[in-house]
């Protein structure tokens, strides 16, 4: 696989921990603590912490993020709707990011990225606000050079590609498996040539990590489900360093491959 990017940049993991307040909020009370599982990932290498702040308050609640910027020293990535609401919360706590995906009520989890290409004049304006608040800006798109193309006109630095696709595909065929692959990598090389910070997530697992993670172009994968599901197996801070050594071991194979042919 060929790029223009330089080697030897470590690709960023970062640990999603929704589902630990799923758990909780099963039955009520504290327990599985989020805050707790933060402190795990961090001890097993993640690189940063995402949690969803949902309209509906499902995963994750306020006190769960008041808690994080307190006690957490890597950087939080607020994932968060394009609602007034939303943005209020952001501004006051300002995370190190804050990246927009698409909510809808009924969906089960996040099922596809943001239109940001349909929605430059309403996300425009969270966009300078966020900025202006010294907030990194991602938008979570899918991997389609509109999208990128409107990130850019909106001013967000970083982009976040929507890889479910990608991973449901694993089990459909080479055929598709390919061309959705095919697509990541052309996108993510897009976003390199636009000055865009691409990043990817959604639905990755140990078997879909690795070829995501020898895409030169991305700087960090946010992963979630899988690892806290998998931490009922083996523990959360070995299914965390077990994601973390697959990526090492991907990026470090891509970039020698990269060396021998060049």
């Amino acid at each position: 696989m060929e790029s223009s990017m330089t080697t030897g940049r470590k690709l960023r993991l970062g640990v999603n921990i929704d589902h630990v307040a799923t758990i909780r909020n099963a039955r009520g009370g504290d327990h599985p603590d989020p805050l707790r599982a933060a402190e795990i990932a961090a001890e097993a290498g993640a690189d940063g912490i995402t949690a969803h702040l949902r309209e509906d308050r499902r995963h994750i609640g306020d006190k769960d993020i008041d808690r994080l910027m307190e006690r957490i020293a890597l950087p939080l990535n607020l994932e968060m709707a394009a609602t007034d609401e939303m943005l209020s919360i952001a501004l006051r706590h300002r995370p190190h990011a804050a990246c927009i995906v698409p909510e809808r009520r009924e969906e089960r989890t996040t099922e596809g990225g943001l239109d940001a290409a349909g929605s430059l004049e309403r996300l425009k304006p969270m966009v300078e606000k966020l900025g202006g608040a010294g907030i990194r800006v991602s938008l979570f798109v899918e991997p389609d050079r509109r999208q990128l193309d409107a990130a850019v006109k909106l001013g967000a630095p970083v982009v976040e590609l929507h890889t479910g696709t990608y991973c449901e595909a694993w089990h459909s065929g080479p055929e598709a498996f390919e061309r959705e692959l095919r697509r990541l990598v052309e996108t993510a090389r897009y976003g390199a040539e636009l000055g865009l910070e691409t990043h990817a997530g959604h639905g990755l697992s140990y078997e879909t990590v690795k070829l995501v993670a020898r895409i030169p172009e991305l700087a960090e994968l946010n992963i979630g489900h899988f690892l806290i599901g998998e931490a009922i197996f083996v523990g959360l801070a070995e299914s965390v360093r077990a994601m973390r050594r697959l990526m090492d071991e991907a990026r470090a194979e891509a970039e020698a491959e990269a060396v021998l042919s060049a």
